[in-house]
This record gives C-alpha cells, structure tokens and sequence, in this order.
C-alpha cells in the first residue's frame, strides 16, 4: 500500500543470517532466483552459531544405516504423543514430509554436510514411536580457514564458556581425551593433535580456532556455500519497513545502511527469519510465564524485529503455544564492569552422577537429567507453591573436579575468582551451605540423607533420575548400577543459583505448510514467509528431541524458498544429486 522509490531490486530478500536464513537463501539461489541476504548484526550465523547444531531430521537416509530404520507412522506417533494439538496437523505433515528432502537437496548440491547420531534418544524415549538414534543428525567438522582470514572474522563466534585454551572448540570426547591426557597415551596424542592445530591457527593470525564443531560448524559450512555460489549479503544491515502493494502483496523492504535508508524491491518474496523476540522486553514480559528476565542464550540482537514488521503488514501469530520459548536453566556469572556470562545447564552436568537439584524450601523437585526444557517446566510448575526461581544444583568436590558445574570447569581448574564473584557458592558443610544459599538448613540436610540413601542403591523412587534411556544416555557410563545415581559425599560442597532461561522463543508468526505467513483471516499474505524462530513452532512449544528447532529451520527455509521460486514439489530431479 506504499511504494518507495527503490534503490536496488532483487527476486527475493532474506533477513536473517542463521540456519534458517542461509538455507532460505541458498535455495532460492540455487533455483535460478536474484537473492539479497540482510543480517542486522555485524556477524553471520545468528542462534545457529553458537547452538549445539543438532538437527532433528526424521526420516533422513542414515537412519537405517545408524542402526535405527524408522517410518512414517512411527514419528507421527511420537509427535502425537509429544506435541499432539499444539501444532497444526499439516504443518507438522508437511515438515516430516520435507525433513529428509531438504537433506538430501542440501547434500545433492554441496550446501551441506551432516551425520546421523547412532546414539540420541529422543526426549521422551519410553513414549509410542520414539527413537534411541538416527533422527537426529549433527554438522561435519568443517575447517574455518577455507572462509579466509576476513570471512572467519564474520563468522559468530561460539559461546566463550564453551571454548577451552581462549579459542579452542572441542566436543565431549575431545573434552574426555584433555581430561586424560596424563593418564592414557591415547588421550595424550589426541589432546597434542587438538593443542598443535589451534596453535598453528594462533600463529597464522586466526583470532581464534579453526576447527569448528557443533552450531558453528553448520553456521560455517552454509555461510562457506553463501561464498563460493557469490550470494550477496549485507552484514549491519537491520530492517526497518516491509512494502506491500495495493492488492497487500509485499514489495519489499527500506533497510538502513551505512545509517541511511536503502529501500530494496523483491519481486518474488520476502523470508523473514530474524531469530523471534527472545529480546524483546515487552513482548517477552507479555508471553512468558512470571518471574522471568534477561536470561535468554539468543544473541541479544534477537528483538523480534521479523515479527513486528509481518504484524505490521498484517500477519498474525500463531495461538498459544505449550511453552512460549525453548527453555534452559541458565546461571549467571556478574561481572565486575556490570555485564553478564549467561550459561546454559544442556547436557553436561545436570544429569551426572552426584548431583541435586533444590527449590528455595532446600527440597528437590525434579529428575535432574531430564531435558533441559523439561526442567525450567519443573521450576515453574514447583514455583506455582515453592519459590523455585531461583533454584540450586548442588554438588560435592568429587563432582565438581569430575564433571564440573556451570562456569567452574572440571580438572581441578581454578576457580576461586567464581567463589569471590558470587557465582559459585563453597561451604564446608551442608548446613553452611544453606546458610550461604538461605535455604532451610534442616530441610537441605534431609534432602540430601534421603536422596544419598536411595543414591546408594541406585534408585530415585522420588523423581526417577536415571529411569529412562536419555536420562542414562547423559550419565557417565561407567558408573554403575546407575550412570545418573551417586552419593553426595563430605564437604566442601558446591551450588550454583539457576534461573528460568531460554535458548529462543517458540511462539511466532502464523503460517502454512509452505511457510506463508497468514493475516489475521487465515489467508496467505502473498510473497511473505516466515522460518526458524520467526514462524510460530511446527513442535507447539514442545520439545520432542534433540535438534527440533534447527531441523524445522532447515526444512521450512528450504520450502518457503522453493514455494517462492515456483519450484514443483513433484518434481526434484536434484534430489538425487
């Protein structure tokens, strides 16, 4: 309903620069269409960057080969069970329908490169149709130097507290190997490779390692393909207005650039995939369940800029979800200077043996080795009677020079300044830790006695720690009879404060299978899409495995791109590239 006078024009416009934007951007790139890719913030990879990059992909072709053949109806049974009326049924029809395509699209062409987990169980693995492996695959280890020393540097980086040595990614077993490296020859001469290769990076001017793992790896693998195919892309770039024509067709988008307006024509369409609102103050003081705060793991660039412009255009969100964002319990560490290190609690510690979890009355009031969703779920339903927001994992030194907590690494390694800062809470005793964490001295004293009795025999008749194939999955595997069960023993003890945090919003822009965003009537806005955390959640806000926002993202960028190329869905050739 206004036209600006445009500066530039393309066929398709792409406003996010994470798994969701690039994969958009990459297809519509490969189906012969003119693509501009806008990132607001000055780095590329957005979420995706510094996430764990698993992708929840059913159906993909290295299930069987994982050793965990799976179908159609199974999946569909699991979601049933796991998201059920929370998520349209053709949404979710659609994305399992697409997952294992856009896989092999994005492999056929070069885009991308992934490997099924032979062993992931799903979040709920005792439920009909759940997996032990296969749906969820990770990144190949991708090698940064082939972006140069400049694109590198463009790259998001990982979350610091994830990086050892001041630069250096390392995944689980590499984090095994370097914790025994004076014990095994065998972990000695992996840890040498691992140091010898971030030191040659150091050397050759990276400013941090090349090796990269995890979500940075998927980041570096597509921002290498947005490269190598010359799809242009403006970093610094946020968007301020979306243009639609007489007839409500968006037209395309003003952008500021170099601190100037720049308005650019699409025409054929418009991907919205900023990342949702997990920053935006208001939006989030309005969906969120109370207390909450500024506790998201999101780039903090994430303020639902996607959302406000499609609301502004007409879209409309989608209803209620189970859970508004994908939760994580997250600590804090304040910094002298006034910021914050946020850490997420995933999958490392919560779930070893020799761990609780305590509400504000010193009582335990969930299985701590469920899934990092599930447990801020837990704090919030305990808080509805306990004060639970704050809560507080406890552990004894063994623990804690085993397998670390939060921000206070394994190994022994220093951590006196976490004491002082306020972080990380040591006492002597427990009824001096509950004294430090003022918590019920009494109470604290018979949780533990209660949960070390039962520890001691490896049962949680209470909450079940350890009861289910991912709970064990997450255990230390040589402990037995239980991998998630041990004592806690004498002091000192150990606790960090955890809040209610997320790792991104679920609840989003309304759309159809192809990824449209609908208005307010239900109907399509013509030439407008929506991916990754800006489309309201194909999982409702739950949380069914491993990798179910990076799957969805993957697969609805890819089929909004193609639905706006014209591409036929019955015919893919590509796809066995």
């Amino acid at each position: 309903m206004d036209t600006p006078r445009w500066n530039s024009e393309v066929d398709a416009i792409v406003v996010g620069s994470g798994a969701a934007g690039m994969t958009a951007a990459l297809t519509a790139h490969t189906e012969g269409l003119q693509v501009l890719l806008v990132e607001k913030t000055g780095r590329i990879g957005g979420s995706t960057a510094i996430s764990g990059g698993a992708l929840w992909l059913p159906l993909n072709d290295q299930s069987a080969a994982a050793g965990h053949p799976d179908t159609y109806e199974q999946v569909w049974a699991y979601l049933e069970q796991t998201v059920g009326d929370a998520a349209p049924a053709a949404l979710k029809r659609a994305y399992l329908e697409a997952a294992p395509r856009v896989l092999r699209y994005l492999a056929g062409h070069g885009l991308l490169e992934a490997v099924a987990r032979r062993a992931s169980p799903d979040y709920y693995p005792d439920r009909p149709g759940a997996a032990l492996g296969g749906r969820s695959l990770d990144p190949a280890e991708f090698d940064g130097r082939r972006l140069g020393r400049r694109r590198f540097r463009e790259l998001r980086d990982p979350l610091p507290e994830f990086l050892v040595l001041d630069g250096m990614m390392v995944s689980v077993a590499d984090v095994r190997h370097l914790l025994n490296a004076t014990r095994k020859f065998e972990s000695w001469r992996h840890a040498m490779k691992l140091v010898l290769r971030y030191g040659a990076d150091r050397l050759r001017g990276y400013h941090r390692g090349t090796r990269l793992l995890l979500g940075n790896a998927l980041a570096g693998q597509l921002f290498h393909a947005l490269l190598q195919r010359q799809v242009p892309y403006w970093l610094d770039t946020p968007a301020v207005a979306l243009h639609r024509d007489a007839d409500g067709r968006a037209t395309g988008l003003t952008v500021r650039r170099a601190g100037r307006p720049w308005h650019v024509r699409a025409r054929r369409g418009i991907v919205l995939a900023t990342g949702g609102f997990p920053w935006d103050r208001a939006r989030r003081a309005q969906a969120y369940p109370q207390p909450t705060g500024a506790w998201s793991m999101a780039p903090q660039g994430n303020t639902g800029d996607g959302i406000r412009l499609a609301l502004e255009a007409g879209a409309t969100l989608g209803p209620r979800p189970a859970s508004p964002a994908f939760w994580a319990p997250v600590s804090i560490l304040a910094r002298p200077d006034g910021s914050q290190v946020r850490y997420p609690h995933l999958v490392w510690d919560r779930a070893k043996p020799g761990l609780i979890a305590v509400n504000g009355a010193g009582r335990r009031f969930v299985n701590e080795s469920a899934s990092y969703h599930e447990f801020v779920l837990a704090m919030y339903r305990s808080h509805r009677d306990t004060p639970s927001i704050p809560a507080f994992l406890i552990c004894d030194r063994q623990f804690i020079d085993t397998w670390g907590l939060g921000l206070a690494l394994p190994g022994g390694r220093p951590r006196r300044h976490l004491i002082e800062s306020g972080y990380l809470h040591e006492a002597a005793t427990l009824a001096e830790l509950a004294a430090r964490l003022k918590l019920p001295a009494d109470a604290l004293q018979d949780t533990v006695a209660r949960y070390n009795a039962h520890a001691s025999q490896g049962i949680d008749p209470d909450f079940g720690k350890g009861g289910t194939a991912y709970n064990r999955y997450l255990g230390d595997p040589d402990h037995r009879p239980n991998p998630c069960l041990a004592p806690l023993g004498a002091g000192p003890y150990y606790a960090v404060q955890v809040v209610a945090g997320d790792i991104g919003t679920a609840w989003g822009l309304a759309t159809d299978e192809h990824a449209r965003i609908l208005d307010r009537h239900g109907a399509p806005i013509d030439g407008l899409y929506a991916a990754g955390n800006d489309m309201h959640s194909v999982m409702g806000g739950a949380y069914p495995g491993p990798g179910i926002t990076l799957g969805p993202a993957l697969t609805f960028g890819w089929l909004a791109a193609r639905h706006l190329a014209g591409a036929s869905p019955a015919t893919l050739p590509e796809e066995t590239a």
